[in-house]
């Protein structure tokens, strides 16, 4: 039996829907910043439950621009988890600000009780990850935030529609950071990010960087950027975030049907903790695993097409070298990396998948 973990052929096997919407913006010429964006960010927004919503190029921009428009830059340190996507990280450097990592948890998010001994005079803000569709304890972090006078700018780029007490991350921070690249639980074909933010002042500025910095055709209030959400990518948006709450239940159900079948396994096999005020959306499903390496040749064998994210936390990456960090720093991201992995639970799969996948690592193990 065949589990692929990408579900892209099977998200767009009948795109007719999608490409009536964009003969239509192909009709009018309308490819830049066209009614349709402005239609997907009131979607988005009321989704996420913020009063503004700004359509932005990628995720990546989402948390660059939130880091510009509240005056982070040189000399400002901002702290990050560890164990996340380069362009978590790589946003805070394009700023010229200093990335400051901070271990993560056996939930694989930022360890809050690590956050304030990473606190220094020269940092400004935190950028709490909400890796695979796990929550960070918002509540608390914002005690911790405002205690520090720090801002918050999530990255909710893996997180949409998950919640913690009913609340959408995305929500908490001065800003929240989403993608929609064609891996995300909500995609178009192409990259493309939103920005929620709660503050008008923060959403006309963006609206301004992410343009440019143009009031009108003929007048530059700042000098900013090309940051735009093409009208193509949202009007694919429109037609694919119909289907949020089909995506979102049927992740949560392939998880909890995992979470079920393998608990037995242990201790070969270690499920991250549930916290039972949290709602979560698992954007990735990952779990950790005696002897990973086997298992995935194991699994792949079986037609299973289970993945590693990821292999090298940041700070041993090549590109981290001048941070000064060295192995060891970060001990539980590091004993992770030799034991996670991340087995497929989208949307399109079946519960008899599902029901496979779980067999065969019973019987790779027993």
């Amino acid at each position: 039996m065949k589990v692929p973990f990408s579900y892209l052929r099977d998200q767009f096997s009948d795109p007719d829907a999608i490409l009536r919407r964009i003969r239509k913006v192909v009709q009018r010429g309308d490819f830049t910043l066209g009614k349709e964006v402005r239609e997907f960010e009131e979607v988005f927004r009321k989704i996420i439950g913020t009063k503004y919503a700004i359509g932005v190029n990628s995720g990546t921009d989402a948390l660059f621009l939130s880091m510009k428009v509240l005056g982070i830059g040189n000399g400002d340190e901002v702290i990050t988890a560890v164990n996340t996507f380069i362009g978590t990280v790589g946003a805070v450097v394009a700023t010229g600000a200093t990335p400051v990592f901070v271990d993560c948890n056996e939930e694989y998010i930022l360890d809050l009780n690590k956050l304030e001994a990473a606190i220094t005079k020269k940092t400004r803000a935190i950028i709490p990850v909400h890796y695979a569709g796990h929550p960070i304890d918002m509540p608390r972090l914002v005690k911790l935030a405002r205690k520090h006078k720090l801002y918050i700018i999530e990255d909710a780029c893996q997180g949409i529609a998950a919640e913690i007490n009913g609340r959408r991350v995305g929500s908490f921070g001065e800003a929240g950071a989403f993608s929609l690249h064609p891996l995300k639980n909500i995609n178009v074909w192409s990259d493309g990010g939103i920005i929620t933010t709660n503050s008008k002042k923060l959403y006309e500025t963006l609206k301004l960087l992410r343009n440019h910095g143009m009031k009108n055709r003929d007048e530059y209030v700042s000098f900013g950027y090309n940051s735009r959400l093409d009208t193509l990518a949202a009007t694919v948006g429109l037609e694919v975030i119909k289907d949020l709450d089909w995506i979102t239940e049927t992740r949560i159900k392939h998880a909890t049907l995992y979470d079920h079948g393998l608990q037995e396994l242990r201790p070969y096999i270690t499920l991250p903790p549930r916290r039972p005020s949290v709602r979560y959306v698992y954007h990735l499903y990952i779990i950790q695993a005696q002897r990973r390496d086997q298992l995935l040749g194991h699994l792949k064998s079986k037609g299973i097409e289970a993945k590693v994210h990821y292999p090298i936390p940041l700070h041993l990456q090549e590109c981290s070298h001048g941070l000064g960090y060295k192995k060891g720093a970060f001990p539980v991201s590091e004993a992770q990396t030799k034991s996670i992995i991340t087995l497929p639970a989208h949307q399109h799969l079946s519960e008899r998948q599902i029901k496979y996948v779980i067999k065969t690592i019973h019987n790779f193990y027993l």
